[in-house]
């Protein structure tokens, strides 16, 4: 059963419309000042709970794959339970997570030491990111209903929030690192305490869209309204695509909650059968979703790019986690300056956000496909010249780079997968965001820890083999099992600090060179798509057929569009 698509006039109309969207634009800014605070602050948290560089990996991860779960399930409810129940949960978990967040690490940190402040670190950046997927499983789908006729252009307008809240929260604590000093300690000269003010500041973002949601009225959204059942978007996704977001999700899981012991030893385990356990039982719910449906494997198409979307999110927010910490030795030896490598960040966040604005004539302009590809090699560029950068020149040079080539990433993915399997409705492009924040959160930024961790290692060994003796341990455990990294407890005295942090500095900026392979790759699956789409006469939008059921067909594909997609 069909019904006609709803009018202009089913949305909110005039001053109650703009006042929806800007909420909504608000909420978005909220998020980004969450991840640029943690971005910023992450190095005193090190500094002050002796953290090692793949717990710091771990915590920006923990800030970014829950938003994986809140999404999706949001995406699967939002139209029985309503827009403005998920905004509560969001605003709940906005707050929630900035007071966990500024108490209770320094309070576990006493009882039971680093291992007690990181799990009160990584409950508060959960919260946030829970928080996080809400929000964007609102503004999404009430952006293209309230905009039904301009979707591209305000949902271009919309998703710059996220850049722009990047450079506005990264000036504001930057003005506070000048104004306030981050010499300054607290009583018990072990815990910085500006560093609490900055995490504080999601409670302005938070309290403004929180008043501005009181007197808004959301619509119903566009899929419902156009009748497309739950079951034909369900299918869509496919039990395909339900397994790579189910195993992703299983892999951290299963580390979080050691689930591993409950069938042995988890040190006797390899690595393989850790990862290959997790996978497995993956299969589980994925089957059960695909029983639901019918076992439709789901839009092949939509499959390969969620696959995609792991590289493509790890080179955007992975790097973006770990960028500003990466460059501050950099930064402050190239410029003469003290404020950090969050200048970096906030330089590319400022490139994205203009960028943004312009997004539509830009992609109209250019195949979404020839776009992605450009920006991947671009990126990648851009990624191996601030692993070399080291004069104020370059590191301008290779921000700029880096900044244009992350530019389009998400927004022209998305708008793809809408292109291309429209039946999924908000489901498909929610799934596709929750992906991407899964793969970054679960492995991504890890990864550049990881990598960080191991250059560290393998530059102590070369430069100073007698601290790396005494500083080295080869049982550090990371996702995919063990490695040999610094021990914080055993760097003890001024030699071994000053080597290891010479080490520290070099290796973390020599990841940026390792990280550039996940452009590479994407670069490689984008040729692929563009032969792909040759093959067949070109890229073309699906148009879906009055009264089709079940996942994107032969016909759909062959009946061309000019629909674009919605972009973040």
């Amino acid at each position: 059963m069909t019904t006609a698509p709803p009018a202009v006039d089913a949305a909110p109309a005039g001053s109650k419309r703009t006042l929806l969207f800007w909420a909504c634009f608000v909420a978005l800014i909220t998020t980004a000042f969450g991840f640029i605070v943690r971005a910023l602050v992450i190095g005193e948290w090190q500094a002050a709970y002796d953290l090692t560089e793949t717990q710091k990996g771990e915590i920006f991860g923990v800030g970014l794959w829950p938003f994986a779960i809140s999404i999706i399930l949001f995406s699967l409810v939002i139209d029985r339970i309503g827009y403005g129940t998920a905004m509560v949960f969001a605003f709940a978990c906005h707050v929630l997570s900035g007071l966990v967040t500024i108490f209770a690490p320094g309070y576990f940190f006493e009882k039971s030491g680093p291992e007690g402040a990181y799990w009160a670190l990584y409950a508060g950046n959960f919260i946030v990111a829970l928080g996080n997927g809400a929000v964007e499983a609102v503004i999404n789908p009430v952006v293209a209903t309230i905009f039904a006729r301009q979707k591209t252009k305000w949902l271009s307008i919309l998703h710059a929030g996220w850049p722009g809240g990047l450079v506005l929260g990264g000036v504001i604590v930057l003005t506070m690192d000048a104004l306030l000093g981050e010499a300054a300690v607290a009583e018990t000269a072990a815990v910085p305490a500006d560093w609490r003010w900055k995490v504080a500041l999601i409670f302005i973002p938070t309290a403004i869209y929180g008043v501005m949601m009181l007197f808004c009225r959301f619509p119903v959204s566009e899929r419902v309204a156009a009748g497309v059942s739950d079951r034909d978007m369900l299918r869509e996704l496919g039990w395909g695509g339900a397994y790579i977001a189910s195993a992703l999700m299983t892999l951290e899981l299963f580390r979080v909650f050691n689930v591993y012991s409950l069938f042995g030893d988890p040190e006797t385990m390899s690595d393989a059968v850790k990862v290959g356990g997790a996978f497995a039982f993956a299969i589980i719910p994925a089957a059960l979703f695909g029983a639901a449906i019918g076992w439709a494997f789901g839009n092949k198409l939509l499959v390969f790019l969620l696959l995609v979307m792991c590289p493509l999110a790890t080179t955007e927010l992975g790097t973006d986690s770990w960028i500003a910490d990466i460059m501050t030795p950099v930064v402050n030896n190239a410029f003469e300056t003290t404020v950090g490598g969050g200048l970096v960040l906030i330089y590319t966040s400022f490139i994205m956000m203009v960028l943004r604005f312009f997004a539509g004539p830009i992609v109209h302009s250019i195949s979404p496909l020839g776009l992605l590809a450009g920006s991947s090699a671009v990126a990648a560029v851009g990624l191996v010249l601030l692993a070399g950068a080291d004069a104020a020149t370059m590191v301008f040079v290779a921000a700029t780079v880096y900044g244009f080539g992350k530019s389009f990433f998400w927004p022209t993915m998305l708008g793809v997968v809408a292109e291309q399997a429209p039946r999924g409705g908000a489901l498909t492009l929610n799934v596709t965001g929750g992906v991407g924040m899964l793969a970054v959160g679960t492995v991504g930024a890890v990864f550049t820890g990881y990598f960080a961790e191991v250059n560290t290692a393998e530059a102590l060994v070369a430069e100073n083999p007698a601290v790396a003796e005494q500083v080295l341990e080869d049982d550090q455990q990371w996702v995919f099992g063990r490695y040999t990294g610094v021990e914080p407890t055993k760097v003890v005295g001024a030699e071994a600090k000053a080597a290891v942090k010479e080490a520290s500095d070099d290796g973390k900026q020599a990841a940026l060179f390792d990280v550039a392979l996940f452009p590479c790759l994407m670069l490689a699956a984008y040729i692929a798509l563009i032969l792909y789409f040759r093959s067949r006469g070109g890229y073309a939008a699906v148009e879906l057929t009055e009264g089709h059921s079940g996942p994107t067909t032969e016909r759909d594909e062959k009946l061309a569009g000019a629909v674009p997609g919605p972009v973040r």
